[in-house]
């Protein structure tokens, strides 16, 4: 029997069935008993079934416990860390314990084998920010709880499945991390908790899911750092430190046919030719459309390979990756760079370096991807990496304005600013708030944005975009 429900009245409900058994109206009392027999034998077989499900344990040789320790791996591997292989392995696809500070461990999922003679990635970490030591156990208990502990026992990190069916833990071929049930769905995949990178067939939502890629902070230092990488309702985007924008795709369609994004997935997109067959990220919307399909082009697809990834840099630009198995050396092509001097064929950059926030470090003049001055309340000076601005204090008489012409903040291209506001308002606006430290205009649109840390300005040539740098008075 099949059960429908359907509201018909407020607060009534109707149980619709389908004819899959005789009108019992009709059936003599025997029969009806037989009836009613066979599905409470149903009934009982469902609900044992769920609970056998659900208190499943892992059988013992799917269950493991591996402890951090005993000798160091001699391949190469990004950041040149130390590190431990550990046994859980699916080609190319491999666990191991990394650290590149003196006993601060992560626990990371490593593409590439020993046979590629290549550089090794790391393309998921279970911990970061949160790191372990010498003798941190990695447990698969009975329980089905996958469970990173540090030395002293303390759990650092769990996937929280204890008592949940799971009955089996895998590798997957794309890299996805997995426990299972017996019905073979999966309880818990690593897929749903990306740090930095998305794999082919990754998914970042909107809502009810993980909505964002956050960058690493150093080479050394692995806690989360200043770039994130967000899918939204009428955009992808990049932010530094969560609110200021330095890049988002424009999908204009998107409002005309008032459709909204509600996923993102690195896919790869096929064609009538294989060879012309290409990266995306493909945006999935809340309703069907048969003439909207946004997207962003990661370029052609090498070596019939799927085995590539996003990667969210240290330095906020978005980078794609692919791998060839099965060769000795050279196995990573770096096929696409957001920020970089790629030109169309009208000779015009997609994107600047100059875009990136820290192009210039604490405070510079970048033009065509270059750090090309260091602006001061004097004049442009040549750019060092000691280029910075004083702190001007909060007093309005301790501190005034100077003027760069043709000058962008980062943040300006990707936003619309205030406006149409009065330059003496946006001043003001700047003036009235202490962590101002300083404003940009544009005169033909009376547009204005406040800056809470300068960084990299970009030289745009235009007469109309102002920049007003507030300097301590000597």
């Amino acid at each position: 029997m099949i059960v429908f429900l359907s509201n018909v009245a407020r607060n009534t409900v109707v149980y619709k069935t389908l004819s899959i058994i005789p009108n019992t109206c009709n059936l003599p009392v025997a029969s009806m008993a037989v009836l009613s027999s066979s599905l409470s034998f149903i009934f009982i077989c469902f609900i044992f079934r769920s609970f056998y499900i659900s208190n499943a344990i892992v059988p013992v040789n799917e269950t493991f416990h591996y402890v951090n320790q005993g000798d160091f791996g001699i391949y190469d591997s990004e950041y040149a860390p130390t590190y431990r292989p550990l046994p859980p392995f699916t080609s190319p696809f491999q666990f191991c314990f990394y650290n590149t500070t003196p006993n601060a461990y992560t626990l990371a999922l490593r593409m590439g084998t020993r046979r590629d003679q290549t550089l090794m990635r790391w393309v998921w970490e279970a911990n970061r920010g949160k790191p372990v030591r010498e003798n941190a156990t990695f447990t698969l208990g009975s329980d089905g709880n996958l469970i990173l502990a540090d030395a002293d026992g303390r759990i650092v990190w769990q996937t929280n499945t204890a008592n949940k069916g799971v009955v089996g833990f895998a590798i997957l071929s794309n890299g996805n991390v997995v426990l299972r049930n017996s019905a073979g769905n999966f309880v818990w995949q690593s897929f749903d908790s990306p740090t930095d990178t998305l794999l082919v067939g990754q998914t970042l939502r909107v809502r009810g899911g993980p909505t964002k890629l956050v960058s690493r902070e150093s080479i050394t230092n692995n806690v989360n750092g200043a770039y994130s990488f967000v899918v939204e309702p009428k955009r992808l985007a990049l932010y530094y430190k969560n609110n200021m924008r330095y890049w988002s795709t424009s999908f204009t369609d998107l409002d005309k046919d008032n459709l909204n994004i509600v996923n993102a997935t690195l896919d790869i997109a096929e064609t009538e030719y294989e060879e012309n067959n290409f990266h995306i990220v493909r945006c999935g919307l809340d309703k069907f459309s048969s003439t909207v399909f946004p997207y962003l082009n990661l370029g052609t697809v090498l070596y019939n390979s799927s085995l590539s990834y996003l990667r969210l840099g240290i330095d906020g630009n978005l980078r794609l990756y692919t791998y060839r198995a099965n060769v000795r050396g050279n196995a990573w092509t770096l096929l696409y760079t957001l920020f970089d001097r790629r030109m169309n064929e009208n000779g015009k950059i997609f994107e600047d370096e100059c875009q990136l926030p820290n192009r210039c470090g604490k405070f510079g003049l970048c033009e065509d991807s270059q750090c090309v001055g260091c602006p001061t309340p004097n004049g442009v000076f040549a750019w060092s990496k000691d280029c910075d601005t004083k702190s001007p204090g909060c007093k309005t008489s301790g501190f005034r304005y100077y003027e760069l012409k043709g000058v962008d903040h980062f943040t300006v291209k990707h936003t619309t600013g205030d406006g149409p506001v009065k330059k003496s308002d946006c001043e003001s606006k700047c003036t009235k708030d202490c962590k101002c430290m300083g404003y940009f205009y544009h005169t033909d649109k009376s547009r204005c944005w406040i800056a809470y840390e300068l960084k990299t300005l970009t030289r745009v040539g235009n007469s109309t975009s102002l920049a007003y740098i507030k300097t301590p008075v000597s």
